[in-house]
């Protein structure tokens, strides 16, 4: 049994049993995964894939019960790689973080500019995408830590942590109609409406605000980020509804933000780990310097529980 083995069985399942893209991923050829999953299969004495010919097309019930084996193995391999990096780097690697607009651009800053100061000698890729995108960067290793504030905490295999809570504001135009007299869902309604995709930054809440009121808001465009909606809002488009933390009274000076907490709910931000695993111990420091209540020990102890755990307050 070896490494490649394992790896091509995981990538396998992750790519929907498609070899073409699994030896794609893994920067071989198909035959040699096939090989390598083949001699895992004679090792074990099982058949860990149904087949339809040459193709794979499912987990056989055996296969179903060596995956989580599979995944645990590489994932012990991954966290023996970076115990021994710690001692044998030091304070010096690569850092790969995956985080929403919202947070790449407004929340993060401070935390890397600090975190830099601290670690010089760390390499800090930045990526950024959906919070299902996030997830998925975080399960498949491409990336170490995860911060939006929704879907992360619905899958067992991360660790999802409160870092803050945050609340959306409406925008306008100077001069607007709703800068005047109280700012209600009804008001809102008979504005045309640009806000975020569905999925990003607490669109949820937005959308169940309207439902639950019986309204039906008419939103003329949507986007992943607040400068795009920001951008439309200054066209006259439409009223932008979006994260209070992503407007700026001195950067915006043409646009005015309402406080709208008392219409939608409070949204959470967390910061997402593989759940199992271990991190370079820059990675915990980057994670407190975000959210100074994570400490490296809180973040370990949640790693190391089981799924269904709660999470460490706020």
């Amino acid at each position: 049994m070896n490494f490649q083995q394992l790896r091509s069985v995981r990538e396998a399942v992750r790519q929907g049993f498609n070899l073409t893209t699994v030896a794609e991923a893994l920067h071989t050829s198909q035959p040699g995964i096939s090989r390598q999953i083949r001699e895992l299969e004679d090792e074990l004495g099982i058949e860990i894939f149904v087949r339809a010919g040459k193709r794979l097309t499912g987990l056989t019930p055996a296969g179903e019960r060596v995956l989580p084996w599979v995944e645990r193995t590489l994932l012990d391999i991954d966290n023996l790689h970076r115990a021994s990096d710690d001692f044998r780097l030091g304070d010096s690697g690569v850092l790969s973080v995956a985080a929403t607009h919202s947070q790449a651009r407004y929340a993060l800053p401070q935390t890397v500019h600090d975190f830099r100061a601290l670690h010089p000698k760390v390499q800090l890729q930045m990526h950024q995408g959906s919070p299902q995108q996030i997830a998925q960067m975080l399960l498949t290793g491409s990336a170490e830590i995860g911060i939006a504030s929704h879907v992360l905490a619905d899958n067992p295999d991360l660790v999802a942590l409160p870092c803050y809570r945050w609340t959306h504001s409406v925008v306008v135009p100077v001069g607007h109609a709703l800068l005047s007299g109280e700012l209600t869902l009804d008001r809102l309604a008979e504005h045309p409406v640009i806000t975020y995709d569905t999925g990003l930054t607490g669109r949820g809440s937005i959308d169940d605000a309207f439902t639950r009121a019986g309204l039906s808001p008419r939103v003329v465009l949507t986007a992943m980020d607040a400068d795009v909606i920001k951008t439309y809002v200054e066209l006259g488009l439409g009223v932008g509804i979006m994260a209070s933390i992503a407007f700026d009274e001195t950067r915006d000076s043409h646009l005015r933000a309402i406080d709208a907490r008392h219409l939608f709910s409070i949204n959470t931000t967390s910061v997402a780990v593989r759940r199992g695993g271990l991190l370079r111990g820059f990675a915990y420091d980057f994670i407190q310097t975000f959210a100074p209540h994570l400490t490296a020990d809180i973040v370990q102890q949640a790693q190391a529980s089981p799924a269904g755990t709660p999470s460490a307050p706020l």
